[in-house]
């Protein structure tokens, strides 16, 4: 049977997890009466925890916003899970300000914990092996963060100071519509009033942002995520590639990500026979062309290159050195092959 100690202690931790815990709940969670729930709740008012009574036809117990309660309180399956998180967020680049937050986070978390539990967790992020190397990646302030975070809630327009890609330092009205979290960096993406358009900004080369007065409406239906996928897909770079892929959006979606494509039916497709029924129109804009044509052979769909012509001579020199290498046979046993 429970003592009353650990059940107190347990109200605490079910009053921790946030919002309103009705009478009936903690009531039946706890394995006790009502009235037996309102004098734990007693004792943890005695000891300065400021539990709040909440009247209605839905009320019960809650903490007070705000308050910090010690001690800290997981069960092993959270313990596992915040410290696994912190990894990955360290190895992905979800992280703010220093390297080291996560790192010390993890610290002291351990330290609260019992000897037991502490070592269990040691042995599995020792154990722990990753298939990629961690990401080197620029990490945006906790504040700046925080700020637009708030702003993006609240719908308040914010000042921010910006640097881009080429040095270029700005400042600018932003309507924040969401945060993004792709490839280990944050984007935040919303309107600039001051050109009218649709923007999407790294956080990391944001020095400030300021809350400015006055609100916005962000539109309806609006997807930040889906928003900064097709700006970095549209970004403007050394070649522009126009191919019709005959496919399906996923089989193409496999070897070319929103974040590097934009893929669409062509207009002149619902006025053609059934034979170039499927084809679709994809848009790349790239740096360099040599990684295009291995992933176009992965793809095995018929393709026509519209653009540029540069990679036709790329994909049929591939062609080439596949089918050279497809005529080879294995050298005899003992040959020294050069």
């Amino acid at each position: 049977m429970a003592r009353p100690t650990h059940r107190v202690l347990t109200l605490l931790e079910l009053l921790q997890s946030g919002g309103t815990r009705t009478m009936a709940e903690l009531a039946d969670r706890l394995g006790v009466d009502e009235r037996t729930v309102r004098r734990y709740v007693d004792h943890l008012v005695d000891l300065d925890v400021p539990v709040e009574s909440v009247r209605g036809r839905y009320g019960g117990y809650r903490l007070a916003p705000g308050y910090r309660v010690p001690p800290l309180m997981l069960s092993d399956d959270e313990a596992l899970a915040v410290l696994l998180g912190l990894v990955a967020g360290r190895r992905s680049g979800l992280t703010t300000t220093t390297g080291t937050a996560s790192e010390t986070a993890a610290a002291k978390i351990r330290r609260v914990l019992p000897g037991r539990l502490a070592r269990r967790l040691d042995t599995v992020i020792e154990s722990l092996a990753f298939t990629a190397p961690p990401g080197e990646f620029v990490i945006p302030e906790s504040r700046v963060l925080l700020s637009i975070a708030d702003a993006v809630r609240h719908h308040r327009p914010i000042s921010i100071r910006y640097t881009a890609a080429d040095g270029r330092r700005s400042e600018r009205t932003l309507h924040p519509y969401g945060l993004v979290a792709h490839s280990g960096r944050w984007y935040v993406t919303g309107a600039d009033p001051g050109i009218g358009e649709e923007r999407t900004f790294r956080l990391d080369r944001i020095a400030d942002a300021r809350t400015l007065p006055g609100s916005f409406e962000p539109p309806a239906g609006f997807d930040p995520a889906q928003r900064v996928l097709s700006a970095l897909a549209t970004a403007p770079y050394r070649h522009e590639v126009v191919l019709l892929i005959q496919g399906t959006v996923e089989q193409i979606r496999a070897r070319l990500p929103a974040s590097v494509a934009t893929v669409e039916e062509p207009a002149s497709a619902r006025d053609t026979d059934c034979g170039t029924e499927g084809w679709l129109r994809v848009e790349l804009r790239v740096e360099r062309l040599d990684w295009l044509p291995p992933v176009l052979a992965s793809l095995d769909r018929p393709f026509v290159i519209e653009r540029p012509d540069e990679l036709r001579g790329l994909v049929a020199a591939l062609a080439d050195r596949l089918a050279a290498s497809a005529r080879r046979t294995p050298p005899a046993p003992g040959t020294v092959v050069p």
